[in-house]
């Protein structure tokens, strides 16, 4: 890997200042590596909180570093977009992984990323019982994970935003497949389940943050796919979620809704904060179309005869309409 071509001498120096110290390169290491937190950092590193608090503040005054608050909690990654942080990624990028300091460092890494692991999978034992229950009642995950799948096979996918990511399968299921994926939760439970997997999929472009649906803290056409996987039936107002997300769409890009298919389950909203009992197929598809997006495909996926399925899966597949309208101007 090499560094970027191009760089302006003062955004060179600042990012080299920024980093010319033996700390604060073993961080910008380690971040490059993980989302990790000052308590994380503070167990990796040995040292105190106030020490790594500084140095983090000067990388992220460099423009190195970014920070994304989680409750009580915030969280560090290396910065992924602006020239000094591109080329510190390159130059991170050429650290021996066998010096005795990055190997030491990312030996602790591993017990952090242990910890977590070991914390996600308490959490799921407590909860499996109630979401093995309700796995049950509707088509098997494997059928509609291929049916995702299949729905936006026809094109490469570069960015994905995953709304109400809980956690993180959609992110597992294409990490392989992306360049860059962002979940989203207002759940801290469920983006340390996330958080998780991503670890242990070694999906280090993949990455979660606590935010609003409804407000997505995202630029507008920031991803060319957005995934909102089970997510409406627990929502009061699912027009506006869909209008948010069609906003940070590309030209071009694409929205897959993937819900349950109408049902008289009753209890699901009485025990399990569901608002909806699915959706027809003509009210996701208005929704889309009134958030200014074409719809291109519904697909139901009726549970399988003979198991204790009674809820059908649906699928809705939308796009922004923007690069056909150009290239209907340019055939013009």
């Amino acid at each position: 890997m090499s560094v970027p071509a191009g760089l302006a001498f003062a955004t060179l120096n600042a990012a080299l200042k920024a980093a010319g110290e033996g700390t604060r390169l073993r961080i910008l290491a380690l971040l490059a590596e993980a989302e990790l937190t000052v308590s994380d950092l503070t167990e990796i590193l040995r040292q105190s909180q106030p020490r790594i608090s500084r140095h983090l503040k000067l990388l992220s005054e460099a423009g190195l570093v970014e920070r994304f608050r989680e409750g009580s909690w915030a969280f560090f990654r290396l910065a992924e977009q602006g020239a000094g942080a591109e080329a510190m990624r390159a130059l991170i990028a050429r650290l021996a992984p066998d010096d005795p300091t990055v190997a030491r460092d990312r030996e602790r890494l591993a017990a952090v990323r242990a910890a977590r692991a070991a914390a996600a999978q308490t959490y799921f034992r407590r909860h499996a019982a109630e979401w093995d229950r309700i796995r049950k009642l509707h088509v098997a995950d494997a059928a509609v994970e291929e049916a995702i799948r299949a729905a936006v096979a026809d094109r490469p996918i570069s960015s994905l935003l995953d709304l109400g990511t809980g956690t993180g399968r959609m992110l597992e299921l294409f990490g392989p497949d992306i360049e860059r994926g962002l979940g989203l939760d207002l759940s801290l439970d469920m983006l340390a389940l996330a958080r998780a997997r991503l670890d242990r999929a070694g999906l280090r472009h993949c990455t979660v943050r606590q935010g609003d649906i409804y407000d997505l803290a995202l630029p507008k056409g920031s991803f060319d796919l957005v995934i909102i996987h089970q997510v409406l039936h627990f929502l009061d107002d699912g027009a506006r979620a869909i209008r948010e997300a069609a906003r940070v769409l590309r030209p071009g890009g694409r929205l897959l809704v993937v819900d349950f298919a109408p049902h008289d389950l009753e209890f699901l909203r009485e025990q399990h904060a569901h608002r909806r009992l699915g959706f027809t197929p003509e009210a996701v598809t208005q929704w889309t179309e009134a958030a200014g997006l074409d719809s291109v495909l519904h697909r139901t996926l009726p549970p399988e005869p003979g198991s204790d399925g009674k809820i059908a899966v649906s699928l809705w597949l939308a796009r922004d309409p923007r690069i056909a309208v150009a290239a209907k101007r340019e055939v013009a």
